[in-house]
């Protein structure tokens, strides 16, 4: 359902736009996506990790001139930053002769990178979509046998469709070591293999815990800086994810440090070496796994103008994730792994204190009912609904 929608909506973006990015880690169905978007109109597929696709764009003016008339698919763009001076030159010569839209969609696998070098040529000429990993909606049922296995293997198609356990941990080996021996080296990274290996592994252990950097940095022998900045590369990557903390005017002494996330569940399960749902249910990550996989998914289905943060105060306070819908307008989400779930008094004052406008817990069960002190306890597949449903 979200991939159609998505796939209906960039649609609709290139009918407004010259151009319009796509986002997403490799293997997430970025080039499935967009050559479905192809199907509804002629276009021109140009893979930029192939050579013989990079010297048609030499002279990339003259190319691009040949398809004028066609919507122009540029992937993995990010290796290519000179290309995007020439699509501005472009796209500012079609607006002059009034039919500039619907020229380029460009796919891209390093966000912060991809957006740096487009909103410096691309400002007012292009707009901008992630793509995430499958969500509950888009597997056989959204509750029960496959949302576990969704959990346990992660949402990247290939992963979750392969054919056991073992062939899904396999490929997921092979995903992490060709980002770690080649994607990320491509990016102009020299940071050793093995080094960022390690990092990731070690947020791998601190899944859904605030940020320390100076505990990190110690077991690698590397500066707080350095370890920063190899952070601020797993998340440009979307391999990562950073949830920043609630800060507003209240009385409170609040957190200050972000948390961090694995994005990918059955990532996060290979980097820890847990081989299947068995083995996750005894490991002492499950509930941390639970969260991260529980936020990963309602933050992707997120409309825009929804703001996501966690809530936590030196008091005990806290929030697992807390949706921004306006000034004052907030829902509070806790997360629980298990089928009976209980909430500590620090949800509760959290809600309190942001005089939240609903609550509730995501848990593993499939049941709906009413919690304590006016809190809806549900499914993940539910919540989602419900989102949808509060924002049309």
């Amino acid at each position: 359902m979200y991939k159609r929608e998505l796939a209906q909506e960039i649609a609709r973006d290139l009918n407004e736009n010259p151009a319009v990015a796509i986002l997403g880690p490799r293997q997430v169905g970025k080039t499935t996506l967009a050559l479905e978007i192809a199907k509804t109109r002629p276009s021109n597929y140009l893979d930029l990790e192939k050579s013989e696709n990079l010297r048609r764009l030499e002279d990339s003016t003259h190319y691009l001139d040949r398809h004028a008339d066609e919507l122009v698919i540029l992937d993995e763009v990010q290796n290519y930053p000179d290309l995007f001076m020439s699509l501005r030159g472009i796209i500012d010569a079609r607006r002059r002769e009034g039919r500039g839209n619907g020229r380029f969609l460009i796919l891209g696998s390093a966000s912060n990178k991809l957006l740096k070098q487009s909103s410096e040529s691309l400002a007012g000429r292009i707009c901008y979509h992630e793509l995430t990993s499958l969500n509950p909606f888009e597997i056989e049922e959204p509750e029960g046998e496959p949302l576990q296995r969704l959990w346990m293997r992660g949402g990247f198609p290939d992963s979750y469709a392969a054919q056991s356990d073992q062939k899904s941990h396999k490929w997921r080996k092979n995903f992490i070591r060709t980002y770690l021996e080649h994607d990320i080296p491509e990016l102009g990274s020299r940071i050793p293999a093995a080094t960022l290996m390690r990092f990731w592994t070690m947020l791998a252990h601190t899944q859904s815990e605030l940020f320390n950097a100076s505990k990190i940095a110690s077991p690698l022998s590397v500066k707080s800086v350095t370890v920063s900045r190899y952070l601020d590369l797993m998340v440009d990557l979307l391999l990562v994810r950073r949830l920043e903390p609630w800060h507003g005017n209240i009385k409170k002494q609040l957190t200050k440090s972000p948390r961090i996330y694995i994005r990918d569940s059955g990532i996060l399960h290979t980097l820890l070496q847990i081989p299947n749902y068995e083995e996750l249910l005894g490991h002492s990550i499950r509930d941390k796994s639970w969260e991260g996989f529980v936020i990963e998914n309602i933050i992707s289905v997120l409309p825009f103008g929804v703001h996501p943060y966690f809530y936590r105060t030196s008091a005990g306070a806290e929030i697992d994730l807390l949706l921004e819908f306006g000034l004052d307008n907030y829902w509070a989400v806790e997360i629980k792994s298990n089928r009976t779930p209980t909430l500590k008094k620090g949800f509760h004052i959290a809600c309190e204190d942001l005089k939240v406008q609903r609550k509730f817990v995501v848990y593993a069960g499939e049941d709906e009912f009413r919690g304590d002190n006016k809190t809806t306890v549900l499914s993940l597949s539910r919540f989602i609904e419900t989102l949808r449903e509060r924002t049309g």
